[in-house]
């Protein structure tokens, strides 16, 4: 079991952009050479010796080439993971191979290990390591080769072997992955991209490679999901289906200390007054995720076992299978069943054919509760009972306790109310009041961002809050009960816009309906591509914002957008602009459905709707129009 390559490389997904747009002949050609790929990679062969107890000796190779500025930054230094327990590092090689061709090889000061660091402040999980090594004089047109041998001596799980390989998405010349096995033992693949040899079988031993090279790359969309979802990747693997891996997960999981004395008084001291099941399950998620630290170590990095419950409890952390362990145990204590669920953590909706951890493939652990019909990760802070976070949602889920797949909801319920009071006096400055009501799983997810925050922080979120709308002023923000753990939640603010209207000119006005992560936020994330190839994320939602704004005496108001009426088979949308002159009070009322049924939606669907997000794009950043009386007087006279 291993995650993405073992060696691993911080690549940039985008070429540098020129610093400045000079017209002269060297910034051009300095312009066209940072369109390439940062750096390329010219050879990488990796050969794992397998043997039939999963242990496993692997030996790596690779070279790669700086191109740009960037490519230097992105290869000069690079990291190598081992488990410190269960595994040696050896290096080969680690030499810079300048243009010219002269080497110039690594020396031990610039070759440090350094902790894993997730796993800092955790004692429990400090057997993750990186040995950096520091290439010395690399430049554009260098060269960094490394080569190492890594031994794991003790399998992460007795018997398998499995590995996932993505594409750094940088060019890659050659690329060769060997894997050597005892002849009884099959290797099952999900090769999409990479090209299988004819397997070799000879002494005992069979020899399965899969070859890859690939030119520059297409630049990740705004908003898409992860490459592996459309894009190549290999995963490779011992165990031949679901069921067993799940059998292999199961096993080793069984925890003498599951009806621990102390689990199961805690449990009944908790609920002791809760009515019912689903009750009892609330009240222990909210304990689990108010009180267990996460450490967040992915699945597969360490041992697929969890640590004991009765340790967790008393250590007060643990990754994510130890939070399904102690939240299983406590719902146990209560006559709760539940069941462990292996998934992906990240934006990856699918998972290869064939069973593994990896990236793109099996990374996280959360609860699966039968009776309730209900997933819960308790390793989301922020994120209320009964509901998912966004990154586990609309997954294919492996159930532990049954072999099988399943999947987890495709949508849950999101609503925003909105509403901003706009009064501007007679000297053109106006004192606003914004009120924002979130329910549904984003509700928490806002409560819980208060819940953690200082005064001094929270006044800093209102600042902010306000700058993102365009707007310059004061703000003052209050919020509802951040002791709740479900239900909505508001939060308010108030202040003063200096000249928000010209008393001697003419004023365009924002018709903002709402500030930041309201139905503009959300449209512009959708609109971030002028055009779409690739499968992006789309979350609906329900949003009803209004604005009202006072005008004063001296302002006339001039051009007031039209009604806006957009519907199609994803979204409905609808914009009412009312003014009373009695009054002076423009009302502003704004309503967006959005529907997918999925969270990964396809580029078609993106054409299917995009000409009418642009109509609701328009809309939005509508502005109203207003001008100086004296100014509207003089004009009528001429």
């Amino acid at each position: 079991m291993a995650a993405a390559l073992a060696l691993v490389a911080a690549a940039s997904g985008a070429c540098a952009e020129a610093a400045d747009a000079s017209n002269a002949p060297d910034a051009a050609s300095a312009a066209s050479t940072d369109e390439r790929a940062p750096y390329t990679t010219e050879r990488d062969v990796h050969l794992f010796t397998i043997q039939k107890d999963g242990s496993v000796e692997e030996h790596d190779d690779s070279v790669l080439r700086a191109n740009t500025m960037s490519g230097v930054d992105d290869i000069a230094q690079r990291y190598v993971w081992f488990n410190k327990d269960i595994e040696q590092v050896q290096l080969l090689a680690a030499e810079t191979i300048a243009p010219d061709g002269a080497t110039q090889v690594v020396g031990p000061e610039a070759i440090r290990d350094v902790q894993e660091p997730r796993s800092a402040g955790a004692p429990s999980f400090q057997d993750g390591v990186l040995r950096t090594v520091i290439f010395p004089g690399v430049e554009p047109g260098s060269r960094v080769h490394l080569a190492f041998r890594k031994t794991r001596m003790k399998p992460l799980q007795a018997g398998t072997f499995a590995y996932l390989v993505e594409p750094t998405r940088e060019p890659v010349e050659e690329q060769r992955l060997i894997f050597d096995l005892p002849a009884d033992v099959p290797l099952y693949a999900d090769a999409r991209g990479y090209t299988a040899q004819p397997p070799v079988t000879a002494n005992g031993r069979t020899r399965y490679e899969f070859r890859y090279r690939h030119g520059p790359y297409a630049r990740l969309e705004a908003g898409a999901v992860g490459y592996a979802n459309w894009g190549d990747r290999l995963m490779v693997s011992t165990v031949p289906d679901f069921a067993s891996f799940a059998a292999r997960y199961r096993v080793p999981a069984i925890d003498a200390t599951f009806g621990d004395p102390a689990i199961v008084r805690l449990a009944q001291s908790l609920t002791a007054r809760a009515a019912d099941p689903r009750e009892k399950a609330h009240i222990l998620y909210d304990w689990m995720r108010m009180n267990i630290r996460y450490v967040a170590l992915y699945l597969g990095e360490t041992a697929a076992i969890p640590h004991k419950a009765a340790d967790i409890l008393r250590n007060r952390y643990g990754d994510c299978k130890d939070h399904v362990a102690l939240y299983s145990a406590l719902l146990a204590a209560v006559g709760i069943r539940s069941e462990a669920v292996l998934l992906n953590l990240g934006p990856y909706y699918t998972l290869p054919d064939v069973p593994g951890y990896g990236a793109s493939a099996i990374n996280h652990a959360i609860v699966w509760i039968p009776e309730l019909s209900l997933y819960a990760d308790t390793t989301a802070g922020g994120v209320g009972f009964g509901y998912l976070p966004v990154a586990v949602m609309d997954r294919p889920v492996l159930l532990v306790g049954e072999g099988v797949l399943s999947r987890t909801p495709a949508t849950q319920e999101r609503e925003r109310t909105a509403r901003v009071q706009i009064d501007v006096d007679e000297n053109g400055t106006a004192r606003y009041g914004y009120r924002v009501e979130d329910a549904g799983f984003t509700a928490e997810i806002e409560r819980n961002i208060f819940r953690r925050a200082s005064r001094q922080r929270t006044q800093q979120i209102a600042g902010n809050r306000l700058l993102q709308t365009g707007l310059h002023g004061s703000a003052q923000l209050q919020t509802g009960d951040v002791a709740a753990t479900d239900g909505p939640f508001a939060t308010s603010m108030q202040g003063k816009l200096e000249h928000f209207v010209w008393m001697d000119g003419t004023t365009a006005v924002p018709a903002l309906t709402s500030f930041s992560g309201g139905m503009d936020s959300q449209v512009q994330a959708w609109l971030a591509e002028p055009v779409r190839t690739q499968p992006w994320a789309c979350i609906g939602g329900a949003f009803d914002e209004t604005l009202e704004i006072t005008l004063p005496r001296f302002a006339r108001l001039t051009d007031i957008p039209a009604d806006t009426e957009v519907q199609n088979r994803y979204v409905r949308f609808s914009s009412r602009y009312v003014f009373d002159p009695a009054a002076r009070v423009l009302q502003v009322r704004r309503q967006l459905r959005a529907a997918f049924g999925h969270q990964m939606c396809s580029a078609e669907e993106f054409e299917a709707m995009q000409e009418d997000l642009v109509r609701i794009e328009r809309d939005l950043d509508a502005q109203i129009v207003v001008k100086a009386a004296r100014l509207s007087q003089a004009a009528s006279a001429n």
